[in-house]
């Protein structure tokens, strides 16, 4: 069985004090779930300044002796109630059957190239890492997350490259393409515009993938020019995992709906996952875990009460991160599981 959790720092002391807490507060969390057979296999770090915070973590306990052993990606998404730095944990019972990973550009690779160019060099990065292993972009991936800096001008950029991509990869509107969040965020090489990760399973055929569709509330997204699929049900063996995307206030001919009213976007987004799972035989209650971008900051208290109010027991993260359209003040995208 499959296990998420989100642990926050405290909303005081140091950074380096904040390590030393999580440090704490995660050991005693893996030494609980190693009683019910479960170890790490996977982690999300956020913080909320990757120019003064990575090279501390990375050095620090906390990801030498924890983090380091599971597949783990870290972003600069700042927790918006102050507490620095926060984890999304995976615990499991079973061993990874996933590959993942976290491709970052440096500063040397990205001195004066633009979003595009970046978007280009990450793909070619991750697919000459599985042209090794025998695998595919089209059938083995069945999840990525763009992070881009400066959103509002840079993803044009992104859109263009990743369009460009699928095409030489074989997925187009006749196909299919992969559920992905593209959103706000920012790594540790200051010129670097662009950052991804990528979700693998290498076991899989398309026939154990279905995308998810609900037309009465969403649009296809190559109708405004974007690929990607708004979720996709992974059957294994034993579960089936659903990765929404990254999922906003929109109808079902991509208008922005609710525009400058924060609770009705939220409402109505959560509307379109229900629809999205609805399509694939799953339900709100097999969420684990949602993952909230916030636009302005000082829209935390509406929606962190909002969240608490509809699903007071499945864990959340709120986060700063701006959408792709201006218009959107929230977005989320989560996990559903159904054993």
């Amino acid at each position: 069985m499959d296990k998420y959790t989100i642990i926050k720092a405290e909303c005081k002391g140091s950074f380096s004090e904040r390590l030393m807490q999580l440090y704490m507060k995660v050991g005693e969390y893996l030494d609980s779930e190693k009683l019910e057979g479960r170890k790490i296999q996977f982690s999300k770090v956020f913080l909320s300044d990757a120019q003064n915070q990575y090279q501390q973590l990375i050095d620090s306990d906390l990801y030498q002796e924890q983090l380091s052993k599971a597949a783990t990606t870290v972003v600069e998404q700042p927790p918006v109630d102050g507490c620095k730095i926060a984890l999304l944990l995976k615990t499991s019972d079973q061993q990874p059957d996933f590959l993942f990973h976290s491709i970052r550009l440096t500063n040397d690779e990205t001195n004066g190239m633009n979003s595009y160019t970046q978007t280009i060099m990450l793909f070619e990065k991750y697919l000459r890492l599985i042209k090794e292993q025998g695998l595919s972009l089209a059938e083995h991936c069945v999840r990525t997350w763009l992070y881009v800096a400066d959103i509002d001008n840079n993803y044009q950029g992104v859109v263009k490259a990743r369009n460009q991509i699928f095409a030489t990869q074989g997925l187009t509107i006749d196909t299919h393409f992969i559920a992905s969040t593209g959103i706000g965020g920012n790594t540790h090489s200051r010129s670097a515009c662009v950052a991804m990760d990528f979700l693998t399973y290498p076991n899989i055929s398309e026939a154990d993938k279905t995308y998810l569709k609900a037309l009465d509330y969403l649009n296809p997204t190559h109708e405004y020019g974007v690929a990607f699929e708004r979720g996709t049900r992974l059957t294994t063996s034993n579960k089936q995992q659903y990765f929404i995307s990254g999922t906003a206030s929109i109808d079902k001919h991509g208008n922005v709906v609710y525009v400058g009213d924060v609770t009705r976007q939220a409402g109505r987004l959560l509307e379109n996952i229900g629809a999205l799972l609805k399509d694939g035989d799953a339900t709100m209650n097999d969420v684990k875990y949602f993952i909230v971008y916030l636009r302005d900051i000082s829209d935390y208290a509406t929606i962190e009460n909002f969240m608490q109010q509809a699903f007071p027991d499945k864990p959340h993260i709120i986060v700063q991160a701006k959408v792709c359209r201006p218009e959107w003040l929230v977005e989320m995208e989560c996990m559903a599981v159904k054993e």
